[in-house]
């Protein structure tokens, strides 16, 4: 079964950084403006929005939950990106799109390998879980994350705002194996 997981994390990878790399083709780099509080409020926009619609489960607006985890993924990587980018002082706002590519592989890299660490401890247990116990739970990393920020960084005892985004965008990525993308939106389209 794990042989079967990282070929499904690897399809539904390639999907998102597709998106992704098209749209930075489309729009640049516009995200380096960004401070890493108001990245974390927006992919806490889009995993609220996915709680609604399944609590409601209706919607008034075409895009599907589908559609919001992607831009999870994709806003956690550039979470990621942006944490590293401020590190070594990146003051440029415009970046190459190869460079973009290079630092969107280097964070998926380390991220599937915590996953696939995790999965291993954990035996596939994310197998057994639904969609609404995934996205609460990202919910529940975003509130980690957003109570770490306004402590300016500081942490006791808990992870960092890195590992809350690397757990976040596994999550969303377990829900796009579950939700059968990109298969899925493909079918619908």
């Amino acid at each position: 079964m794990i042989h079967q997981t990282a070929q499904e994390y690897q399809r539904v990878i390639s999907a998102c950084q597709e998106l992704f790399l098209k749209k930075t083709q489309d729009y640049g780099t516009a995200w380096r403006i960004l401070r890493l509080p108001s990245i974390t409020d927006q992919i806490f926009i889009k995993a609220q929005r996915i709680r609604s619609i399944q609590e409601k489960g209706t919607q008034k607006i075409q895009d599907d939950i589908t559609s919001e985890f992607v831009a999870i993924v994709n806003y956690c990587v550039i979470a990621l990106m942006q944490e590293q980018l401020l590190a070594q002082v990146v003051e440029e706002q415009a970046l190459p799109v190869e460079q973009v590519q290079a630092l969107y592989e280097d964070q998926i890299r380390k991220t599937r390998a915590l996953q696939e660490d995790k999965n291993h401890d954990y035996d596939e247990a994310w197998r057994s879980m639904r969609v609404e116990s995934m996205t609460d739970l990202i919910l529940m990393k975003i509130y980690r994350t957003k109570q770490i920020e306004d402590n300016a960084g500081q942490t006791l005892v808990s992870e960092g705002v890195e590992a809350n985004y690397r757990d976040m965008l596994n999550y969303a990525v377990f829900c796009l194996i579950k939700l059968n993308y990109p298969n899925h939106a493909a079918a619908s389209a």
